[in-house]
């Protein structure tokens, strides 16, 4: 805007509202647009589709007529925009859940706006321009902003200290593949937890394991519920590990923090690791890999 001040500037209200609160007074010409609004300019017309919250207020779609093109913001974009050759998904949903997660309802809104658009190419502002299979994109972003499971299978998270909750955790992953069951298992001590995070979206089972510590949940086991609560955590089965030497309380302090998500259903059988795991424990397992696998 410096080097060309006479550019005419386009954009919604917010656009220049929040523009300027970074910039200042930097745009002289503007053309403020309304949803729904096109723009001729020459062979090409743009068509102004807003996209509030997806993920910041002033986000606007922009599609190109002539050329069949949907400039998309933040949405259908990835972690890793230079990595053209690796698989979309992944990244696209870790991305989609910890950026975008909490603002579903508007996403899907988004979505239904869209339809009627003859799209053959979406550019994101990340990640790689999309033009084939365009359909598989959009089904992603319908499951993933309706908060439903992408895939059925456990994610199993869980947070020690000496290694006796890693244990429980890994015996029960190891009971359930043993009966088919997909599983996925993160220490949260050390994992990314971004990708904790992306995992408990993904299935349709969650078993959070975690130490006792000082009264209280493990700092990162706080840290990744939270997380869960802030991106709108639904609709999933969760069952809880716990373990403590003297006063274990942490699966009931993990169920009153699950108690206040939506349509969350809780296992009835939990596991108690009194300090390291024996054969009660062992027996507990075994029948919350019965329960979750049934």
């Amino acid at each position: 805007m410096k080097k060309y001040p006479s550019v005419i500037a386009v954009g919604n209200e917010k656009t220049f509202q929040i523009a300027e609160r970074f910039f200042g007074g930097i745009f002289k010409n503007k053309l403020v647009v309304k949803d729904g609004d096109e723009l001729t300019l020459g062979k090409h017309t743009f068509k102004f589709v807003f996209a509030p919250m997806v993920h910041w207020p002033e986000v606007i779609f922009t599609y190109d007529i002539k050329d069949k093109v949907l400039f998309s913001a933040d949405a259908f974009g990835k972690f890793g925009a230079l990595d053209t050759d690796e698989d979309w998904t992944c990244e696209a949903r870790r991305y989609y859940i910890n950026i975008v997660g909490k603002y579903g309802a508007t996403v899907q809104s988004v979505l239904k706006k869209v339809a009627p658009l003859d799209v053959e190419i979406v550019c994101p502002l990340h990640g790689p321009v999309l033009s084939e299979n365009l359909g598989y994109y959009l089904g992603k972003y319908n499951i993933w902003s309706s908060y439903m499971p992408e895939d059925k299978g456990v994610f199993i998270a869980y947070a020690s200290i000496y290694g006796h909750t890693r244990e429980a955790a890994e015996k029960l992953a190891a009971a359930l593949k043993q009966k088919g069951e997909r599983v996925s298992i993160a220490d949260l001590t050390r994992c990314d937890m971004a990708e904790a995070v992306e995992d408990a979206f993904r299935y349709d089972r969650l078993v959070v394991a975690s130490v006792t510590y000082d009264g209280g949940l493990f700092p990162v086991t706080e840290m990744f519920i939270n997380r869960l609560k802030s991106k709108n955590y639904q609709g999933r089965k969760v069952a809880f590990i716990e373990n403590g030497s003297w006063a274990p309380v942490s699966a009931k302090l993990m169920r009153a923090q699950f108690e206040t998500m939506k349509q969350i259903t809780f296992a009835e059988n939990s596991v108690t690791v009194p300090s390291a795991v024996n054969e009660n424990t062992e027996a507990a397992i075994s029948a919350l890999a019965a329960e979750l696998i049934g």
